[in-house]
């Protein structure tokens, strides 16, 4: 199913327009490419409200946004409805298209215009203001769909063909510039997303992929379902040494062993009042919601 093909809609004369006036501010892909992700997962839970799509047990909405300064790179996941190579083809590769208006003519009586804010279309090419390269890995919530991948250099000409996505949502890879590489330092990424999507209506992290791993020992009774165990970590008996009345001395065991497990770390939450989000603490990652 390989298909290669040039973007519709003079995309060489679009794309001075998209860097220079219709966003004026490089770091504004962020916001677009989230607000993407979170429109796509705002489309799924009106699905699952209306009874078009089950949404598996374990599945938490939220958008992993990866930074990896070594590699020069950025990764924007969701798990939101995912897309067709059909809708990719409509949307994407016909540039300036959204599927915001088909979805709200579809479901025009059922869902709320106001909580759909992203738009495939010229939003997602504001990636291409910082990336040299960007790549699409989808997968359709919809029965049978296949796995699409989809690349694009310069944003002028694509390849697309079947992907090896195995869970619904889309997961879009940014392969910068080397005038934009700042945009994948943590720091610097965490500086954007407070600054343009902290009113987002879905859970955003931000992992460092180069960061040094943290960890946590917690108890038994309280690992969850979500932790990762690292290790099983036994702790011995503590004991002490106590005098008989007949004046001979035993040891005495005053806590019995305990087994615990080391896990990835888990990141507190604040609650900053100013901008009413919840921010995870520590060098991986960050998480943006509304309370």
């Amino acid at each position: 199913m390989a298909k290669k093909g040039s973007l519709s809609i003079t995309s060489e004369n679009i794309f001075p327009v998209i860097k220079k006036w219709l966003y004026s501010d490089h770091d504004i892909f962020y916001r677009e490419l989230i607000s993407n992700g979170c429109d796509a997962i705002t489309k799924l839970k009106k699905l699952e409200l209306m009874g078009e799509y089950e949404k598996p047990e374990e599945v938490e909405y939220k958008i992993q946004v990866s930074v990896n300064p070594n590699e020069k790179t950025i990764t924007i996941k969701d798990n939101g409805l995912g897309m067709t190579e059909e809708e990719i083809d409509k949307y994407i590769n016909q540039i300036a298209f959204s599927g915001v208006q088909d979805f709200m003519a579809k479901y025009k009586d059922k869902a709320n215009e106001d909580q759909i804010i992203g738009h495939f279309g010229l939003g997602f090419y504001s990636a291409f203001m910082v990336a040299d390269k960007v790549t699409i890995d989808s997968l359709s919530y919809q029965k049978d769909a296949k796995a699409i991948h989809w690349e694009s250099e310069g944003g002028i000409n694509f390849e697309m063909t079947e992907g090896e996505k195995t869970e619904v949502g889309t997961t879009i890879v940014l392969y910068l510039n080397e005038d934009s590489t700042e945009f994948s330092n943590e720091y610097r990424a965490r500086e954007v997303i407070e600054k343009y999507c902290a009113f987002m209506p879905v859970s955003i992290f931000l992992e460092n992929e180069t960061a040094e791993p943290q960890y946590d020992t917690i108890e038994k009774d309280e690992l969850t379902d979500k932790d990762k165990v690292i290790e099983t970590v036994i702790e011995p008996a503590k004991t002490e040494e106590k005098e008989k009345e007949d004046g001979t001395k035993e040891t005495v065991e005053i806590e019995p062993s305990r087994e615990k497990y080391k896990i990835n770390k888990r990141f507190a939450v604040v609650y900053c009042v100013v901008k009413i989000i919840n921010i995870h603490i520590g060098l991986p990652c960050l998480k943006l919601s509304l309370n």
